[in-house]
């Protein structure tokens, strides 16, 4: 299988704290435009998204889609999972935690095989991988 590269498109006025952006689109054009300011990672959001938001988002449904392969291998398909994900910013530091939270409806599993498997998706989903460690991290960057 081939691999895949997904896009986004943000535009950012103004300095670090005073400015604001807007995440203009999404190659899918599943969601944009969104707008992002540093009080919405810090403070209220005011309606306003967050980096974190969308990390936290990423990582809940990168480790549902994980679990239920995981479970379907070990041939107890989910009826249903419930996955929320909290990911902590702290300035200055940076993201110090990535909280899951899953409830899942599983016939014919009992709690101990749902919790070893719930550690197997956490620890191979992409986004676990991804928020443990990132092995390259290109830049192109110009003027306008």
């Amino acid at each position: 299988m081939a691999g895949a590269d997904r896009t986004a498109s943000v535009t950012w006025s103004g300095s670090l704290f005073e400015g604001s952006g807007t995440i203009e689109s999404v190659g899918s054009g599943a969601f944009g435009p969104l707008d992002v300011t540093w009080a919405s990672r810090t403070e209220d959001s005011g309606g306003r998204t967050s980096p974190e938001e969308l990390i936290a988002a990423a990582h809940a449904s990168c480790f549902s889609m994980a679990l239920s392969n995981v479970l379907a291998k070990a041939g107890s398909p989910p009826e249903r999972l419930e996955t929320s994900a909290t990911v902590t910013f702290v300035p200055g530091t940076g993201i110090t935690k990535s909280a899951l939270t899953v409830r899942g409806t599983v016939p014919g599993m009992d709690e101990a095989a749902f919790s070893e498997a719930a550690e197997d998706a956490k620890k191979n989903c992409p986004v676990s991988q991804a928020l443990a460690a990132v092995p390259e991290i290109t830049l192109d960057a110009s003027l306008a």
